[in-house]
């Protein structure tokens, strides 16, 4: 069984920033990937960014060069740095991990508010 923990969400104006991070514990044997999804009121669940094993990374257009996600595989940990914060990047970010069985995890889900 794999856990994960989000932190560092919160209430931020437009044009300011946040660090998302996720901490994967408990029976990890390998992961193959880790990214972001953020789901806003009344819409679906999107993919907003991935970094896979092999270092492959990926964003959804929207926060291409304001985003940046990364890994620390010793702490088991994927980050998300989100600048230039939009209101429209408003959500519940969830972390997904996938791991080289394929079995998938989600964590609970950290607020992001934009909002002046």
């Amino acid at each position: 069984q794999v856990q994960l923990v989000e932190s560092g969400g919160g209430l931020v104006q437009p044009g300011g920033s946040l660090r998302l991070s996720c901490v994967a514990s408990g029976t990890i044997l390998r992961i193959n990937s880790m990214g972001w999804y953020r789901q806003a009121p009344g819409k679906e669940r999107e993919w907003v960014a991935g970094i896979h094993s092999g270092g492959g990374i990926g964003y959804t257009d929207s926060v291409k060069g304001r985003f940046t996600i990364s890994r620390d595989n010793a702490k088991n940990t994927v980050y998300l740095q989100m600048n230039s914060l939009k209101p429209e990047d408003a959500a519940v970010y969830y972390c997904k991990v996938v791991l080289m069985s394929q079995m998938v995890y989600w964590g609970q889900g950290t607020q992001v508010t934009v909002s002046s």
